[in-house]
């Protein structure tokens, strides 16, 4: 397993280095010592790296900034010498907290923590069900006056969320209320054709046409059909959402 190492103080990143591989299932691929450094690396090789060890006090700032600036998906174990920061530590993907000057069996028992996490992920035997769930819902049913008007999903463009209300977008422009909560929707649509971009739409795969970069590290959605709110795919579906185009 792929570890890095964001440290300023060298002799104590080395010494990490030491105790981390006197565990055969663990190679540290890279220290850096800055903020600004963990973002490059972040940016291009996160994808490589199983588990990060942060110090939290750099030279240029708290490690937390390094948050502001890049998706973190990686699990953390925060090594420092300040215990003033172990909630925000939890709530930014730390799933251990060292206080320095460490002991070899405290970072041998947050690798043990790390293993143990992972194999309860990722058991080794999949859990298989007798009867999988592949009918989704075809058709919704909208009211409209004392009408109830039958929609097909193919002629769904996109799901809605305003004040509160869900409304359904045919490809024919026309707007319905519908009385579901969007969490049901998606549940009940098809995820190979509808996509959650944020937490107000679900759009068709058919309606997109293109996208292009938007502030934040988001993305805006250009659709085949007009739209009351900007599309825009929010900042942590961005990857998940590339990836489900090219499906």
């Amino acid at each position: 397993m792929n570890v890095l190492i964001v440290e300023d103080e060298l002799h104590t990143a080395k010494l990490l280095k030491e105790i981390i591989e006197e565990d055969d299932n663990f190679l540290v691929v890279d220290i850096v010592e800055s903020i600004v450094d963990a973002v490059a690396f972040l940016v291009k090789y996160q994808n490589s790296i199983d588990l990060l060890f942060f110090d939290i006090h750099l030279a240029d700032g708290l490690s937390f900034e390094i948050f502001n600036h890049v998706d973190i998906y990686t699990p953390i174990i925060f090594c420092t010498a300040y215990d003033d920061y172990a909630l925000k530590a939890i709530k930014n993907n730390g799933i251990d907290y060292i206080l320095k000057p460490f002991r070899n069996n405290e970072i041998h028992k947050s690798l043990i923590k790390y293993q143990t996490l992972v194999s309860k992920l990722n058991p080794k035997t999949p859990i298989t069900f007798s009867q999988e769930k592949t009918n989704y819902q075809q058709h919704f049913l909208c009211q409209f006056q004392e009408r109830t008007i039958i929609i097909k999903i193919a002629d769904i463009a996109y799901f809605s969320i305003t004040n509160e209300i869900t409304y359904l977008h045919t490809f024919e422009n026309k707007k319905h209320t519908i009385y579901k909560k969007l969490e049901h929707i998606e549940a009940v649509t098809n995820p190979e054709h509808f996509f959650r971009i944020n937490r107000q739409m679900l759009v068709n795969r058919k309606t997109i046409q293109s996208y292009e970069p938007y502030f934040n590290r988001k993305i805006a959605l250009h659709l085949s059909v007009k739209t009351e709110e900007k599309p825009i795919v929010s900042r942590l579906k961005v990857s998940d959402f590339k990836q489900w185009l090219e499906q």
